[in-house]
């Protein structure tokens, strides 16, 4: 759960508080409410749900890029399906440092 802070008029507060009192609603029930129908009007506008169609739509493209840019990166597919750690070059091996007791990298 998140704690939101709001700042009121005096005149807006007062009334608040006088609804709310008057539904047997703390303020915060009666802001909940509120917070709910508001949402619930929203959700139902056609223009919202064009707007979330378009933002879905632009963090897909952006998904599309990075996972391209990764598998340019590493070699894989362009679906990141395959996307491979990179190779070391011929004749190398990786290097390992040894550790010591308790894993911290033992002493040169």
């Amino acid at each position: 759960m998140k704690t939101l802070a709001i700042r009121l008029e005096d005149d807006l507060h007062a009334q608040l508080t006088m609804v709310a009192q008057l539904g047997e609603l703390t303020i915060t029930d009666a802001i909940r409410q509120a917070i709910d129908q508001w949402i619930e009007t929203k959700r139902s506008q056609p223009e919202l749900a064009a707007r979330a169609q378009s933002v879905l739509d632009e963090i897909e493209n952006d998904a599309a890029q990075r996972r391209s840019a990764i598998a340019t990166l590493f070699g894989g597919s362009s679906d990141g399906s395959s996307a491979t750690e990179p190779a070391e070059p011929e004749g190398t091996t990786p290097l390992r440092r040894s550790r010591g007791k308790g894993g911290e990298p033992a002493a040169s």
